[in-house]
């Protein structure tokens, strides 16, 4: 069983500043001001300093993942959490990190690369991964669907969060096929990701309303 303690922060947080080598590597080919954020046009709306870029982003990161150990080993039900839960909460941040670099850099180094389809991949496949593990959380105050309803009732926790697992990796299905195909508008397959959000806090108040859970 994985326990969250520092050690297990190590290899996460090695694999997050990662990018800065590759960074430093390319340094002397990246433009002093990069392209670091992208609308749904695929088109750079957003820069930022090649020092910001290389080793802020990185570092910022790290800094989340900080945050989540922190919150996480902080919370009063952390035996609750799942141990595979853990790992991916540990994970999701170098993952991002690496992502990140994987899309800036090569658009700065003049490489065309659709950026909104390969961040509709990554969500995609996230939804997936979460929506496979929620089922598998006990209630705590870190990791979940944390609101009124479902933090009060136990049966409310359970029942919401096994509708959200499949719920979740079906909208991560959906939003893989709608990438991969592009039959639809960039903004149709982000708009997936508020539904996963808003339809399982109704369905928990729905229980609460109706069957008293």
């Amino acid at each position: 069983m994985l326990k969250m303690n520092s050690k297990n922060l190590i290899i996460p947080g090695i694999v997050t500043l990662l990018p800065m080598l590759i960074g430093v590597y390319f340094w002397n080919r990246l433009p002093d001001v990069m392209s670091t954020h992208f609308g749904l046009d695929n088109e750079a709306n957003g820069f930022s300093s090649k020092k910001m870029a290389v080793f802020g982003i990185p570092l910022f990161l790290l800094t989340m993942m900080g945050v989540v150990y922190h919150v996480t080993s902080r919370d009063p039900k952390n035996k609750n959490i799942s141990p595979k839960v853990k790992t991916i909460l540990i994970w999701i941040v170098p993952v991002i990190s690496v992502w990140t670099a994987a899309v800036i850099y090569p658009v700065n180094l003049g490489y065309e690369l659709n950026v909104i389809f390969a961040a509709a991949l990554l969500l995609g496949l996230l939804c997936i991964i979460i929506g496979n593990y929620l089922p598998k959380s006990r209630q705590n105050h870190s990791v979940g669907i944390r609101i009124r309803w479902t933090l009060e009732n136990e049966a409310n926790w359970n029942k919401t969060h096994r509708f959200a697992g499949y719920l979740w990796m079906a909208g991560g299905i959906l939003t893989l096929l709608l990438s991969l195909t592009r039959v639809v508008p960039a903004q149709w397959i982000f708009g997936i990701f508020p539904i996963l959000v808003a339809v399982p806090c109704f369905y928990s108040y729905w229980l609460h309303a109706k069957k008293g859970l």
